[in-house]
Formats: structure tokens, C-alpha cells, sequence
């Protein structure tokens, strides 16, 4: 019993702890910063199991369509109700649900799905993973879905704290706290 309470307070921990970047956030305009340019120097500090996601013959490119319908939607921390709002992975997990593709809930758990590439080589409908607030935290807490990559110019669409559903680019803010780019979709 003890080690069932233990495991329910871990998972709730887990779930508090998930899109914390996106808390007390203010949005600045800063340069943007060219996808060559940026090198993760975020290292994992805990073992994360690999998760599939089988996004079957889903097109990618609908997926972000979907997504960029939500700009807008208020933030709100924990929720994956588009009439309440949305955290970062509530954002995921309720785009991904109209399409009837499991994912997990918790940003966290999206640290090794699918297959890790290079940021410069990401396109649209990869997923997009940061820290929290702190860069040297090495858990991932928060993500998006990649919108474009023009020019070198990353840009993803997220649940900000600030602004609620939105599509940022790689700025001051996110470069230090970026961990990686993956690859879900096969098309």
C-alpha cells in the first residue's frame, strides 16, 4: 500500500511539474536566432522510457493546420480543455486527440518519442522541446509543434502562460532552454 501512495505522489509531482516553463513567463521581442546556430547544451539528468507514437497515415502538415486554429486559446495550467484552456502538452495531447493519435499528457514523457534530428533539419509537425524555466534543470518542461522552417528561421506554435496559443520562434528565451527536435510523423 505504502508503495502505491509513493507512486501516486511521484506521477502527481510529475504532472505539476509539466509545461512549468510556460509559468510566470513574459513575452519580449528578441532577435531571432538562425537554426545552424543553436546547439543544445541541456543535458538529461533522468532516464526517460522511449514512447511510440503511431501517427499511422496522419498527414503532418493537417495536424499544424488544426494546431494553428487554437492561436488564441487561453493558457491554463494543467488543462487539456479547449474551453478552459490549455498548458503546453494539453495543447499537444487535445490537437493529437482530433486525430484520434495517443499521446502522452505530461511534456516530460515527450523526451523520447519518435526520432531526435537536428533542429536545422526539423520541418513542420516535428515536436519542439525546451526546459522549464530554468535551463539547467535538464527535464524537459514544455514543448510545440514546429509551424515552419524558412529560411533557417525556426517557429513553433505553443501554450504560452503569457499569451495563451501562440507561434513563437526561436528567440533569447527559448535557445538556452531548447533540448531537442523529434520527428513523429513518417511523411
Amino acid at each position: 500500500m505504502n508503495g502505491k501512495v509513493n507512486v501516486l505522489f511521484i506521477l502527481t509531482i510529475l504532472f505539476l511539474a509539466s509545461c512549468s516553463s510556460s509559468r510566470k513567463t513574459t513575452v519580449t521581442k528578441s532577435p531571432v536566432t538562425k537554426a545552424d546556430e543553436i546547439k543544445s547544451t541541456v543535458k538529461i539528468k533522468k532516464k526517460v522510457p522511449v514512447i511510440i507514437i503511431n501517427t499511422r497515415d496522419v498527414l503532418a502538415n493537417n495536424v499544424v493546420d488544426f494546431a494553428e486554429k487554437l492561436k488564441g486559446v487561453r493558457y491554463t495550467y494543467g488543462s487539456s480543455d479547449k474551453d478552459k484552456g490549455f498548458d503546453c502538452s494539453g495543447f499537444i495531447t487535445y490537437v493529437f486527440k482530433e486525430f484520434n493519435i495517443p499521446v502522452p499528457r505530461i511534456s516530460y514523457d515527450f523526451t523520447n518519442v519518435g526520432r531526435e534530428i537536428s533542429i536545422k533539419d526539423c520541418r513542420r509537425g516535428d515536436i519542439i522541446l525546451f526546459t522549464g524555466s530554468d535551463p539547467n534543470s535538464g527535464i524537459v518542461g514544455h514543448m510545440g509543434i514546429v509551424t515552419s522552417n524558412q529560411n533557417n528561421e525556426v517557429e513553433f506554435i505553443h501554450a504560452s502562460s503569457s499569451r495563451g496559443v501562440m507561434i513563437s520562434g526561436m528567440n533569447s528565451y527559448f535557445v538556452p532552454r531548447f533540448v531537442k527536435v523529434n520527428r513523429i510523423f513518417k511523411n
